[in-house]
């Protein structure tokens, strides 16, 4: 499966932005998704995570009651909507699909299988 993200760019701090996924294949479906970030000089870090169902969503301390996940099966897509923008969140966004159909958002980035080219998120102080 090929993911594709778009839609990050420059921000003041307290901004918002929406980052979209866009998925090939008719199994989007079945697959989990998440959302990391990688910033420079560090690892990458989960961010959010939504299963395959849509039924459950988990979200990492830093962004909780800020950003929201959220999955569009008829467009094969996955948005993160990210309001209140800080910018300790600048950094590089992936988008990554998890296979197992596992009923439990996994935070964990070798969980996933497939993983997009990055978008960059800039947040300006």
């Amino acid at each position: 499966v090929q993911l594709i993200e778009s839609g990050g760019g420059l921000v003041q701090a307290g901004g918002s932005l929406r980052l979209s996924c866009a998925a090939s294949g008719r199994t989007f479906s079945t697959y989990g998704m998440g959302w990391f970030r990688q910033s420079p000089g560090k690892e990458r870090e989960f961010v959010a995570a939504i299963t395959w169902s849509g039924g459950r969503t988990d979200y990492s301390n830093s962004v909780k009651g800020r950003f929201g996940i959220a999955r569009d099966g008829a467009k094969n897509t996955m948005y993160l909507q990210m309001n209140g923008l800080k910018p300790e969140v600048t950094g590089v966004y992936y988008c990554a699909a998890d296979r197992s159909r596992r009923t439990y958002v996994s935070s964990n980035p070798d969980d996933y299988d497939y993983w997009g080219q990055g978008t960059q998120v800039t947040v300006s102080s």
